[in-house]
């Protein structure tokens, strides 16, 4: 992730501070991400700071602990067996990709893995998941393209419960056409989810691309009007990714980031640390 940010900001308070540093800084808080609401707030609370302590040094470390006031400590996710968990997102944000690592991170911890191919409606994204099922040595589940999701949802829980397997990855379409068509899709899935096993499923995981900013929190607020969302996987994090989306998802919807996605590699998901990730985005060492 881009440390261009806390670079700016040191360049900035390097000089005489006045009010035009303020609304510099406010414009590059905005411009990482942050949101105007966030990006007014963070400037004055550092006004006030700075007429306290007037050490420039102390600027960075201030933000973050600004910042990691946004962040609430990730609730324990239950383990179920089989566990159950829902992949939405939109085409486009590395939905089937992030799927398709986390079953090889579950694959790596002994786990047996069973995937249900439910975008029905992209042949490429059913052709994806039957290559990584192969490296992972995890059972795919699919049927015909254009099919009904709930159905391969349906056949994926029964081989689970017949197979013994441990965790179930069911992918879904990522087509945002209509809100009445969204939902009733995944209310759909949900319910045969929970027929098949009640509380199921154990897991919505919302697949967000940081690279489109504000558009990933318009998304998530939609996803998780229509579906409970439990976590949410941030992708292309990387060197292309402003990043600083992540805030205003936590203090908006207060729903935990649980993964994010650094590349195209196997092994380019790791679980969310929010240090780490407040340290990249400003550029603290």
């Amino acid at each position: 992730m881009q440390s261009a940010l806390g670079q700016k900001i040191r360049s900035l308070f390097s000089r005489d501070i006045d009010e035009a540093s303020y609304a510099h800084l406010e414009q590059l808080l905005y411009e990482a991400d942050l949101g105007p609401s966030i990006a007014a707030n963070l400037v004055d609370a550092l006004r006030t700071h700075m007429s306290k302590n007037t050490d420039p040094n102390s600027i960075l470390p201030f933000l973050k602990k600004e910042l990691q006031k946004f962040f609430a400590p990730s609730p324990p996710v239950l383990e179920y067996k089989p566990h159950i968990i829902l992949m939405v997102g939109v085409n486009g944000s590395g939905k089937t990709t992030s799927l398709a690592k986390l079953a090889s991170h579950y694959h790596k911890l002994g786990k047996n893995v069973l995937i249900a191919a439910g975008d029905t409606f992209r042949a490429a994204a059913v052709e994806q998941l039957e290559t990584w099922a192969k490296r992972c040595n995890a059972t795919l589940v699919k049927s015909q393209s254009h099919s009904d999701p709930a159905a391969v949802a349906f056949d994926a829980i029964t081989a689970a419960k017949a197979r013994n397997c441990d965790i179930v990855l069911i992918d879904t379409a990522g087509r945002l056409q209509t809100k009445t068509d969204l939902m009733q899709e995944l209310a759909k899935l949900r319910r045969i989810c929970d027929k098949q096993i009640p509380g199921a499923p154990h897991e919505t995981l919302l697949v967000l691309d940081a690279t489109t900013g504000q558009n990933a929190l318009d998304q998530a607020k939609i996803f998780h009007q229509f579906t409970p969302i439990t976590g949410i996987i941030l992708t292309k994090l990387d060197g292309s990714a402003k990043g600083g989306i992540a805030v205003p998802i936590q203090k908006e919807l207060k729903i935990p980031i649980l993964w994010v996605g650094l590349g195209e590699q196997q092994d380019d998901l790791i679980p969310f640390d929010m240090n780490h990730y407040l340290n990249a985005l400003l550029g603290i060492e």
